[in-house]
């Protein structure tokens, strides 16, 4: 029976909408909600280590964050943004990306960054998004921290990033680079509290998914069922999957650390609910329905009405279940959204 995007909406308050991180990394507020429909507790972050057991296995997300809105000149002297989506080539190094303004900014348009960096747009702009090649010398990586700026969510309502955020918004754990988005629940995160997991037996892996400017879109169809999802590149290694099996052979329970991780050891599970490794795109959309295969339990931030990401948690513990906690946590004075609190489910 179709099911109508609507059922996925909530009241938010704006000022429920974090728009800084708290002071301390991990000095964050932890909704648990247990996923048998038990009563709900009201704990901190910290206390993460003392609610998972020995042998239970804690998947997280090493991708890192580019520094990716460039900020340059055309050769008319006017200013144009390019934003960097996701890499198509390496040799000559290619991306897709959106331009502003789009419509001074036609194909064959060359932008300068300074003197490291320069993009050429390669195609005639749709709705802001075209192909850019970059010129650059050295590890693209090392232009980007020099010129580029750090992408915030579009519910952050600053003009632009601050120095701070080029830290605070990138896990601790972060390695791989290529989101344009951060994996939030794991924004939470501490060494100290990777360590407290370690000592108490919980295994700690590391999988990548980039996550991709798909990730705040809303779900624009009337009904869940229509909704087409975007998709992201991931990896997973054979060693991260033989211990996530080797885990759950035996008797470990798999929590993953956000949708993201959600979304890619789902991708790569077979019918028995072993992660078969490999790497490439997924564009797997989990709605009410969905029979989970690879998790046990997630942590995950609070999500933005009527997106894929509200309506893959309540694939996991039901629609009411999963509203009547955004009730409890908004009526708590919870924060919301990429620098808000989380809730763990399990």
């Amino acid at each position: 029976m179709p099911v109508d995007t609507s059922l996925f909406d909530y009241d938010l308050p704006p000022e429920a909408i974090a728009q800084h991180p708290p002071r301390t990394r991990g000095d964050s507020r932890m909704l648990l909600v247990p996923r048998d429909g038990g009563p709900y507790a009201h704990l901190g972050f910290a206390q993460l280590p003392g609610l998972l057991r020995a042998g239970d296995c804690l998947v997280l997300n090493d991708t890192r964050v580019l520094p990716a809105r460039l900020l340059g000149r055309r050769p008319t002297g006017g200013q144009a943004e390019v934003f960097l989506l996701k890499r198509l080539g390496v040799q000559p190094d290619v991306w897709e990306a959106l331009v502003r303004p789009a419509r001074r900014t036609p194909a064959g348009t060359r932008v300068e960054f300074g003197a490291a960096l320069t993009a050429k747009i390669l195609d005639t702009p749709v709705m802001g998004r075209t192909r850019v090649e970059l010129n650059y010398a050295g590890l693209l990586e090392e232009v980007l921290a020099e010129v580029g700026i750090t992408p915030l969510p579009p519910y952050i309502r600053r003009e632009s990033a601050l120095p701070a955020d080029r830290e605070r918004y990138q896990t601790v754990y972060a390695r791989a680079p290529g989101a344009v988005a951060a994996p939030t629940a794991g924004l939470h995160f501490t060494q100290s509290v990777l360590d407290e997991l370690a000592d108490a037996g919980v295994e700690c892996v590391f999988l990548t998914l980039h996550v991709g400017l798909g990730t705040f879109s809303p779900i624009s169809a009337e009904r869940i069922e229509d909704h087409t999802m975007h998709t992201e590149q991931y990896h997973v290694a054979a060693e991260v999957a033989e211990r996530v099996n080797a885990r759950r052979d035996a008797g470990g329970r798999v929590v993953a650390v956000g949708t993201t991780a959600v979304r890619t050891l789902e991708s790569c599970a077979d019918e028995s609910g072993r992660i078969v490794p490999g790497a490439g795109e997924t564009g797997i959309y989990i709605s009410p329905g969905y029979r989970f295969r690879a998790i046990d339990g997630m942590l995950t931030n609070f999500h933005l009405p009527r997106s894929s990401l509200i309506v893959m948690v309540a694939a996991f513990i039901g629609r009411e279940r999963v509203l009547d906690a955004y009730r409890v946590a908004i009526a708590h004075g919870y924060r919301f959204y990429s620098y808000g609190d989380c809730m763990l489910i399990i």
